[in-house]
C-alpha cells in the first residue's frame, strides 16, 4: 500500500469555503479546527493574525506536512543549536518526519492561513526551551486535555 503524501493531502483542504467549520481569526490566541480525521491522517486549519505564532514544539511521534493557504508564515528549526529561520509564502508547504522540532509564527503585516496534515492523528505534543544551543523539555500536553 502507498503512503498518501500529507503535503497532497493538506492542498486538497486548502479552499475554507469547502471547510466543515467557519474561517476566523481570534485574539489574543491563534484559531484552529480539526478538518478532517480518517484511519490514515487527520487535517486542521490554523489562522494566524501578525504576531500570533506557536512555542517550540514537536508533533508527539506523528509525521506530517503544512501549506500556507494565504499570507507568509516563518517557520523556524532548530540547527548548531541555533534557531534557523525560513520563510513560506502563500502556496508554499513543508512536509516533516515525526521528530521534526519547529515553532511558527505569522511576522508580516497581514493574516496567514495554514491547514496541516498529520500521521498518525495527534495524540501529544511536546514543548521545548533552547537553552544554550540545547533542547529542554517545557511541556507534554496530550489530546483532549490541551487541545
Amino acid at each position: 500500500m502507498t503512503r498518501t503524501d500529507l503535503l497532497a493531502v493538506a492542498a486538497r483542504w486548502a479552499d475554507p469555503t469547502g471547510w466543515p467549520v467557519r474561517l476566523r481569526f481570534n485574539r489574543p490566541e491563534r484559531w484552529y479546527a480539526r478538518l478532517a480525521a480518517d484511519d490514515e491522517h487527520e487535517v486542521w486549519a490554523l489562522s494566524w493574525l501578525p504576531g500570533q505564532g506557536t512555542d517550540l514544539h514537536d508533533h508527539g511521534g506523528s509525521e506530517g506536512a503544512f501549506l500556507v493557504v494565504t499570507g507568509t508564515l516563518t517557520e523556524e528549526t532548530v540547527s548548531g543549536g541555533r534557531l534557523r529561520p525560513h520563510r513560506l509564502a502563500a502556496g508554499a508547504g513543508r512536509r516533516f518526519g515525526a521528530r521534526h522540532v519547529h515553532l511558527v509564527t505569522n511576522r508580516g503585516g497581514r493574516p496567514a492561513v495554514s491547514v496541516h496534515a498529520y500521521r498518525p492523528a495527534l495524540r501529544r505534543m511536546t514543548r521545548y526551551r533552547l537553552v544554550a544551543g540545547q533542547l529542554l523539555v517545557a511541556e507534554v500536553a496530550e489530546a483532549g486535555l490541551a487541545w
